[in-house]
């Protein structure tokens, strides 16, 4: 929640929750049974309600200045459920890589997610984000699921790229933002986890496939080391 909070004082518009990487597969793996596991992914968008909430209630009370005080309190503060990759709960690096396996099919994927999906739409929370998705095959999967469960809230789909061009499967850039721009369910497409230097010439590809917005949030330009499961900085410098 502190985190939440922190956002919140900083300016922020729309908090996203803690559950990307909380699955009902994974918590069932740790021992916790599906109803404690459906609990926890509703619990981690009350948390974030109750962020909000206090903040509501500390801009209200605590603000010496009551001009700022009325704008703030009128700022328009989104929730967005968080749903990782499939890759994010193998928990082996291969959110960042996309590479699956063959058995690993369209199915496969949106049988994992379908229940998380659901439980998180009815959640109370007003977006769903579809975040770091590494492969055109997650995100066919995502935007079937949308159609499939009906759906009712506004979902964005972020893509993630380690070399500018492609995703970090190798799949085109522009291909996977055309299946977010042919889902209505999703209401803006962009790029995340990606490094800043990228993120440019990423935007100029998805613009040319839709007219959706384009939202961004990069990483520091680190790389993710699967064996290590670490971050390790990028030894790159740039002259001007």
């Amino acid at each position: 929640m502190i985190v939440h909070l922190d956002y919140l004082d900083a300016g922020a518009n729309i908090i996203i929750t803690a559950s990307y990487q909380a699955t009902v597969q994974g918590f069932e793996a740790k021992g916790f049974s599906s109803e404690e596991a459906e609990s926890l992914l509703r619990r981690s968008v009350e948390i974030a309600s109750e962020a909000r909430e206090i903040y509501r209630e500390r801009c209200t009370k605590d603000s010496c200045d009551l001009v700022q005080n009325e704008r703030i309190a009128e700022r328009p503060v989104l929730i967005a459920a968080s749903v990782g990759s499939y890759g994010a709960y193998l928990a082996d690096g291969s959110e960042y890589s996309g590479d699956y396996g063959d058995s690993v099919s369209l199915e496969v994927l949106k049988d994992f997610h379908r229940r998380r999906v659901q439980i998180l739409a009815k959640s109370g929370t007003d977006l769903i984000a579809f975040e770091t998705i590494p492969n055109k095959l997650e995100a066919q999967a995502y935007a079937e699921l949308l159609e499939e469960e009906g759906i009712d809230i506004p979902a964005w789909f972020s893509f993630n790229s380690k070399d500018g061009v492609n995703m970090v499967s190798g799949d085109s850039i522009e291909e996977c933002a055309s299946i977010a721009d042919s889902c209505n369910k999703v209401v803006a497409v962009g790029i995340n986890c990606t490094p800043p230097r990228f993120i440019l010439g990423l935007i100029q590809s998805i613009k040319k496939v839709t007219s959706k917005p384009i939202l961004v949030y990069p990483n520091s330009g680190e790389t993710y080391d699967a064996e290590l499961k670490q971050w390790v900085v990028s030894f790159l410098f740039f002259y001007l």
